[in-house]
């Protein structure tokens, strides 16, 4: 009953198919050459689609039938919803998904990072299908309890700009500052502004990748433990950081807040770093699911520094594993083995800034001209128009309503009034 097809020419209607296309529909929002995979909510979008038509009583004797277009990008992302579907609900594995996708010598051009300039990195249809099989199977992917309104508020910059990545384990978010303010279209906002939303998620640890853009007893004083490990921006952290990281993360007793200045690169980075120690990922599949929980993550040198690290990473999960086995602290062992699947719907309680006037007394900038890779991210993800996703249903009430009301008056012009002008005129002509 369900087809995906790609065709050159939009379809004819047919009383026994029923055509469909999302290629205008769910886009991808680029930051550069990037154009995929489509985000988590978007996928959520398309699975609800496809099982309204499934269920429809309308369509019950008719082929449900999903096609793309020409653009090659568009044919990707098509290819990766309908694929994603099929994992998830069909009980496909992965392998079979992306077998039925290339019948007939298909091919699809792959993903890549939303770096500036060429690319060297590419992930593939098949290695976004294992990161969803992997996450439905550790626990990090559960539709049913995915809250779309939340993923799609926060995940803008303006109201915080944040994407869990390991529902309530980690919180992947950009750099905050210290007064919130809007500065060239950019919104800024100060530590305040997520206190209370990571209080209410059982957030415990904030770490900081980027030099001090703000003073970090903002978080301490509240409650939080806060830890710096800086590395410049767009670069890879050293095995002492990994390190660390991983210390740091392993002993926090709930979630993690990561950010570095825009929350993608370094960010995206280190938390792909606990992923492939802890669940055996590839780098890959581990990419592919940062990136679908928040596209743009992972860039440049990042993604061959996780491909070296993998199989180290591997070996010491594996060694971590058995050490854990051997212990009977049962708090230290549920500090990360507890993964829930669903995130709460919780909105940030805007807290007014303790300080406005704080001056910036830091910088990130490495590079001469003082405008880092995170300064270009964030002022591009700044720059998006928010889009309806739905047309609301006063729009089509208030055309009807304006289409009646037209009638009426059309009518009321032709019987009553016109009548009395032309007999008025006739009584003028007589005179």
């Amino acid at each position: 009953r369900l087809c995906f097809a790609i065709l050159y020419s939009r379809p004819k209607s047919a009383s026994n198919v029923h055509y469909f296309s999302i290629d205008n529909e769910l886009e991808y929002e680029n930051f550069y050459a990037d154009f995929g995979p489509l985000n988590l909510a978007m996928v959520y979008r398309y699975c609800c689609k496809i099982n309204k038509k499934l269920k429809s009583i309308t369509m019950l004797r008719k082929k449900i039938v999903h096609f793309t277009g020409s653009d090659q990008r568009k044919q990707a992302n098509a290819a990766f919803l309908v694929g994603c579907y099929m994992v998830i609900y069909l009980g496909r594995t992965p392998e079979e998904a992306y077998r039925i996708l290339i019948f007939g010598e298909t091919s699809y051009i792959p993903f890549r990072d939303a770096a500036y300039g060429s690319c060297n990195f590419y992930i593939t249809l098949l290695d976004c299908f294992h990161a969803v099989k992997k996450a439905m199977q550790y626990g990090f992917l559960n539709f049913n309890s995915f809250n779309l309104d939340e993923y799609e508020h926060y995940e803008k910059a303006e109201n915080g700009d944040l994407n869990w990545i390991i529902p309530d384990r980690f919180i992947a978010f950009c750099g905050p500052h210290s007064r919130a303010r809007l500065e060239s279209g950019y919104h800024q906002h100060s530590p305040e502004t997520y206190i209370q939303y990571f209080k209410n998620h059982s957030v415990t640890t904030i770490i900081r990748l980027n030099k001090r853009m703000y003073d970090a007893k903002r978080f301490t004083d509240a409650g939080f433990d806060h830890h710096d490990l800086f590395f410049a921006d767009g670069s890879t952290p050293t095995d002492a950081i990994v390190k660390e990281f991983l210390d740091i993360c392993e002993n926090a007793e709930g979630a993690i807040a990561v950010h570095c200045k825009a929350g993608l690169g370094r960010t995206g980075t280190l938390i792909a770093c606990y992923i492939m120690k802890h669940y055996r990922m590839t780098a890959a599949e581990t990419i592919a699911w940062v990136r679908i929980c928040r596209p743009g993550s992972v860039i440049g040198p990042q993604q061959q520094f996780l491909v070296m690290k993998q199989t180290s990473l591997w070996l010491e999960g594996d060694y971590f594993r058995q050490k854990l086995k051997g212990q009977e602290n049962g708090q230290h062992r549920a500090a990360f083995s507890k993964l829930l699947s669903g995130v709460d719907d919780i909105s940030i309680n805007g807290v007014e800034n303790q300080d406005q006037q704080e001056p910036e007394p830091y910088s990130d900038d490495d590079e001469i001209n003082g405008v880092t890779q995170g300064d270009r991210l964030r002022a591009l993800k700044s720059r998006r128009q928010s889009k309806p996703n739905a047309i609301p249903l006063t729009c089509p009430l208030a055309v009807l309503t304006s289409a009646l009301c037209s009638v009426v008056i059309w009518w009321i012009v032709c019987d009553y009034i016109l009548p009395i002008l032309l007999f008025c005129l006739d009584g003028f002509r007589t005179q």
